[in-house]
């Protein structure tokens, strides 16, 4: 096999490479040498079509309530240990709108599983928001859905939707995942691709049973996807789950996926999740140098924000105050972006 800074190179070069390069590059950066030369190039990539650019996102987890129970998840079915709440209609109509105010331009609205947000409510408030705020973008967040539900929620306002695919594995997926579908999870995927959803795909690092050869395959489906948005974050465990006795996934780790990630897309949207910034103080800034270039701060009330607690320590991370946000955006050498910040020549279908 070709030597890791070959890979390196090439990678750059044509943005794609084998599984069995992926797995040589993410076994072998452990290596100083290759682990700054591959957050160089990715850095190089990222600035070809987002310059500087940091686009901020403001993201509004409404409810805690979900009717899953991932083996990883603080807000899991069974975990009885937390308060659940959900926001009603006008509190997320007001979150929204002091967002707005503040410059954002994009709402990300998250929660759990929660069939009390049926889709004509949320289709009601989507109008709503796209009627008041026109030039701002709206994604969901709120998992699986059957096609005709993606369908009337795009058709109502949103513009793009998160779901990662957590683990590009059926078993390893199944074992984690309890009464869920891995084929359902990926139908839902391609069914937001299809309808014209800026659509966003990631996986958890460090999961039980996950090796290099695993995330390897994780970064080929993402490519395969042609995913507008990719969120990968390190797994966080939680005193609540079956994971509980787990160890933490790794940080450095998840910085070489994300600049693989840059490298095999381009010039898509890669946010940098919460959970970097909860186990290294500098997780966004030495996550915007691997590549990324989204940050999406939390706008729920703070009453509220404990409580969405998907993994131990996220509430010990102030992630809400925009102005030392812009900061430490400025001391790691970007620029804020506050736009609606849509992937680079984003075509997708007309409503």
């Amino acid at each position: 096999m070709m030597c890791t800074h070959f890979l390196i190179e090439k990678l750059y070069a044509t943005h794609d490479l084998e599984v069995e390069s992926l797995k040589k590059i993410i076994d072998e950066c452990g290596d100083d040498r290759k682990y700054d030369r591959l957050m160089d190039l990715a850095l190089r990539t990222r600035e070809i079509y987002y310059e500087k650019k940091v686009y901020l996102r403001a993201l509004l987890e409404f409810t805690n309530y979900c009717d899953n129970n991932c083996f990883y998840c603080g807000i899991r079915r069974d975990n009885k240990t937390i308060s659940r709440y959900r926001l009603s209609i006008e509190e997320i109509k007001m979150c929204c709108g002091r967002a707005y105010s503040l410059g954002y331009r994009t709402f990300v609205l998250q929660g759990g599983e929660d069939r009390f947000f049926s889709t004509d409510l949320l289709s009601d408030l989507l109008q709503t928001l796209k009627k008041h705020y026109p030039d701002a973008a709206v994604t969901l967040s709120i998992g699986e859905l059957r096609k005709e539900s993606y369908q009337q929620l795009f058709h109502s306002g949103a513009d793009r939707y998160l779901l990662r695919q957590e683990a590009f594995c059926p078993a390893i997926y199944h074992k984690l995942h309890p009464d869920m579908s891995f084929e359902n999870r990926i139908r839902c995927l391609y069914d937001l691709k299809e309808i014209g959803y800026q659509t966003g795909a990631g996986f958890i690092v460090g999961l039980p049973g996950q090796d290099s050869l695993q995330l390897a395959k994780e970064l080929k489906f993402i490519k395969s996807l042609d995913a507008d948005m990719v969120g990968i974050g390190p797994l966080i465990v939680h005193p609540q789950t079956p994971l509980k006795n787990f160890k933490n996934g790794s940080v450095r780790k998840t910085f070489i996926l994300l600049a693989l990630i840059r490298l095999l897309l381009p010039q898509a949207l890669i946010p940098i999740s919460t959970a970097v910034n909860t186990l290294e103080k500098r997780g966004w800034e030495m996550g915007l140098m691997s590549g990324a270039n989204v940050l999406m701060p939390v706008i729920s009330p703070e009453i509220m924000r404990k409580n969405y607690e998907i993994y131990t320590g996220k509430n010990n991370v102030d992630v809400s105050k925009l102005e030392n946000i812009k900061k430490r955006i400025q001391t790691a050498g970007f620029t804020t972006d506050m736009s609606r910040g849509d992937r680079y020549h984003f075509k997708g279908e007309k409503r």
